[in-house]
């Protein structure tokens, strides 16, 4: 994909599966699943894929999350990320910045391995309110420990909006989690916005008001997310979620009915 100058890629790790109907709800709504049910599968599974985004830029490779990592518990299982890349023709010390949509286990497997930075030369960086949130808040989560702890100086945390490279820029938008951070990437009048957890399942752009289990802020979030679908109706601008089907980008269809997403 190309946004403008920009090179922007899907990169693969691995799948993660779910029951649809317990991660994502309605209220008042007794089967919101009824009118969507091609979007799983016939045993109400929801397959998540697990990857990130590969940013080309100028003279920058950014690596946008990192997976689930080296990582099999029956649901989710990774491992595939290094192999998505090397495809691509990148290896591990071409990559000069890794940044994080936000820091739940499923976006940060491969920060670390064994102990060590992955991309060597790298330097990482994430959101502060997410750093406090899931390393050194009141309730930590061993898995951000464990992952991103071993980064030492490589870890640079941010907590305004600013550009990271040529095009891309880190936007705040909190709900999902305190810190989570949409990309945007913007080149020769082309839009695209890499939204993380923002949204979890197409679906969530056709009602307004699904709720996933896992928004820290489920207010926040809904309105963040409405609020991108909102804009991006108007502009066009592409959109690509962590979890959407083969991560394919997609534009905001509101012509002749619901508000939809339409993968591209």
């Amino acid at each position: 994909m190309k946004i403008g100058d920009i090179e922007v890629l899907a990169v693969m790790d691995g799948v993660g599966t779910e029951i649809a109907a317990d991660i994502l709800t309605r209220p008042g709504v007794d089967d919101p699943w009824a009118c969507h049910d091609h979007h799983r599968a016939s045993d109400g599974t929801l397959d998540l894929p697990l990857g990130g985004f590969l940013v080309r830029t100028g003279e920058r490779t950014v690596l946008v999350d990192s997976g689930v990592g080296a990582f099999d518990d029956g649901r989710y299982r990774g491992g595939s990320l290094l192999e998505s890349l090397a495809a691509h023709g990148i290896a591990p010390a071409d990559v000069t910045d890794v940044v994080f949509t936000h820091l739940h286990f499923d976006h940060i497997g491969w920060a670390t391995h064994h102990g060590r930075p992955v991309f060597p030369r790298a330097t990482y960086r994430a959101h502060r309110a997410d750093w406090q949130h899931f390393v050194t808040g009141e309730a930590p989560q061993q898995s951000a420990i464990d992952k991103l702890t071993p980064l030492d100086d490589r870890l640079e945390l941010f907590d305004t909006d600013h550009t990271i490279a040529p095009g891309l820029d880190a936007l705040h938008t909190p709900g999902h989690t305190p810190g989570t951070t949409v990309y945007a990437l913007s080149s020769r009048g082309e839009r695209a916005l890499l939204l993380g957890d923002v949204v979890h399942s197409v679906v969530q752009f056709s009602e307004r008001d699904w709720q996933v289990i896992w928004d820290v802020d489920p207010a926040a979030a809904s309105a963040a997310r409405n609020r991108i679908a909102d804009q991006a109706a108007e502009t066009g601008d592409l959109l690509a979620a962590a979890h959407f089907p083969g991560m394919r980008f997609g534009r905001i269809i509101t012509a002749g009915g619901p508000r939809r997403f339409v993968a591209v």
